[in-house]
């Protein structure tokens, strides 16, 4: 499984720097010196240089020497195999990939719905839910209302403040 870890912006300067809005939770350890990404069509590209300048990554790739060819990459993205992620030493974090696809239950064993993705925004993160009776649901994930995360079991738990599933 290829998992989306950044995707090129605009061109910066001259010389075939990218821009990358970041989709990784350890952008400096991902985009280190080295890293290699594969792009939609499936070329390989590899970080030669990293630098942030006003809160935005900057990318230098092999082979991308001036602002045309960078500009070509732009909105290609990023993506690593799911296998290279290593694993974290903290057991109340996951991957993204490892909450998509787990089933939502209620307390009681009631399935609310399936865990569609994980979306990271300023306030913290969100579990987007399919159900089957609405289109979605998004809930908030932070352990009061999901205390409960069993990877093995395909299944999380979720203590649901009254209304929000509503």
């Amino acid at each position: 499984m290829m998992l989306v870890v950044g995707r090129i912006g605009r061109p910066h300067g001259l010389r075939g720097e990218v821009s990358v809005v970041v989709r990784t939770d350890s952008p400096d350890q991902r985009f280190a010196v080295g890293a290699e990404f594969v792009l939609g069509a499936g070329r390989r590209v590899t970080v030669a240089g990293t630098r942030w300048h006003k809160g935005m990554l900057l990318v230098q790739l092999d082979g991308v020497a001036d602002r045309n060819a960078a500009e070509e990459l732009r909105g290609e993205q990023l993506t690593v195999a799911a296998d290279q992620l290593p694993d974290f030493e903290d057991p109340d974090e996951f991957h993204d990939h490892q909450l998509v696809g787990l089933r939502a239950e209620l307390a009681d064993g009631q399935v609310v719905g399936t865990v569609r993705d994980v979306v990271h925004g300023p306030a913290g993160e969100l579990l987007i839910l399919a159900r089957d009776d609405q289109d979605e649901a998004l809930v908030p994930f932070v352990r009061d209302i999901v205390p409960t995360i069993d990877i093995p079991g395909g299944r999380l738990i979720l203590t649901p403040p009254e209304g929000l599933l509503d």
